[in-house]
């Protein structure tokens, strides 16, 4: 004779399926992880005491944006004055040349410098052995602690008449090129120093994503016939694309932020043209000029696209591949 088995209600829990008991708050909160763990939360107290001082605090100036600021009255201005400075830079014909600058170099920064680290990773990742790889790690390591002013020199020094590139053309092709003078030449020269300074150090954070990915799952790969190529898309990649997904967000963010010190310093007026980004000519124009009203106009023109970028990539991110930063 079959018996039946019969299970009281209370006997599910919020683990089984069909149960729609949502767990219940542990009593005291957030009071008694700040009671319990007050240590490791006064840690916070000094990075959010810069971030409140030296980040949230000085977005009070940018009200000079709309007032007259003179030097040695008020740091809030000294009249109301509305968009007149707004109107300005629309009208200036060299800002929107510097626009233009800026989105090319931030377009060609976001395909060359983004995936290379990613590339990079790969490659490293597929290495036997470790001698060599940690050889390899180090040599790529090394550009990113060189000071900006260091790799400036370098550029100037490799790009100039008499350097070493233009040895190397002057041998093959029997020619020489002014690259530091050259508009045409100035965004190849940029972009090939910022991969060369980046790809190393932007590849860490890949390699420690490609750490946590189930070796299983290239073995299962190869049961099934996979080679390498086929192993690294299939598998490693969808294994990282969260980590992916969130610095390209990030580097997004950080689009109209072209490296202003580097561009400074190896930048001259006979490749303006192509050269002068939003913020070398916020250093002329605003500072060397003490126009500070004017520039703070375009620094705030300068965010609120910045803040669009990156909003707009967390939520068509969100949308699409389901992943973003909040």
């Amino acid at each position: 004779m079959a018996m039946r088995l019969e299970v009281p209600p209370e006997a599910v829990t919020a683990d089984q399926p069909g149960s729609k008991e949502k767990p219940r708050n542990k009593p005291g909160g957030w009071k008694l992880a700040i009671k319990r763990d007050w240590r490791l939360y006064t840690l916070v107290l000094l990075p959010l005491a810069y971030f409140a001082i030296f980040r949230y605090l000085p977005m009070a100036g940018n009200v000079i944006a709309f007032r007259q600021f003179q030097p040695g009255g008020s740091i809030f201005g000294e009249k109301w004055v509305g968009l007149k400075y707004v109107t300005l830079f629309i009208n200036d014909p060299s800002f929107w040349q510097a626009f233009q600058n800026t989105i090319i170099l931030g377009v060609l920064t976001l395909l060359f410098c983004f995936p290379m680290p990613i590339i990079f990773a790969l490659m490293l990742n597929e290495l036997r052995s470790q001698k060599f790889k940690k050889f390899v790690q180090t040599v790529a390591y090394l550009p990113h602690f060189m000071s900006v002013v260091i790799i400036a020199g370098m550029i100037l020094q490799n790009f100039s008449m008499t350097g070493t590139v233009n040895q190397i053309a002057n041998t093959v092709f029997g020619t020489t090129v002014n690259f530091t003078q050259d508009a045409a030449w100035f965004r190849p020269m940029y972009i090939s120093s910022e991969v060369w300074q980046t790809m190393g150090w932007g590849a860490i954070l890949y390699l420690a994503a490609l750490t946590r990915v189930d070796e299983s799952l290239y073995e299962a790969a190869r049961i099934d016939g996979a080679n390498r190529w086929q192993q690294t898309w299939h598998v490693t990649l969808p294994a990282i694309r969260p980590t992916i997904i969130t610095l390209l967000i990030l580097n997004i963010g950080t689009f109209m932020a072209v490296g202003f010190e580097k561009i400074l310093l190896i930048y001259n007026p006979l490749n303006y043209q192509t050269s002068d980004v939003i913020s070398t000519y916020l250093y002329r124009v605003g500072l060397e000029s003490s126009n500070f009203s004017y520039a703070a106009a375009i620094g705030m023109f300068e965010s609120v696209i910045g803040l669009t970028l990156i909003l707009s990539a967390n939520a068509i991110s969100k949308r699409l591949a389901g992943t973003s930063l909040w």
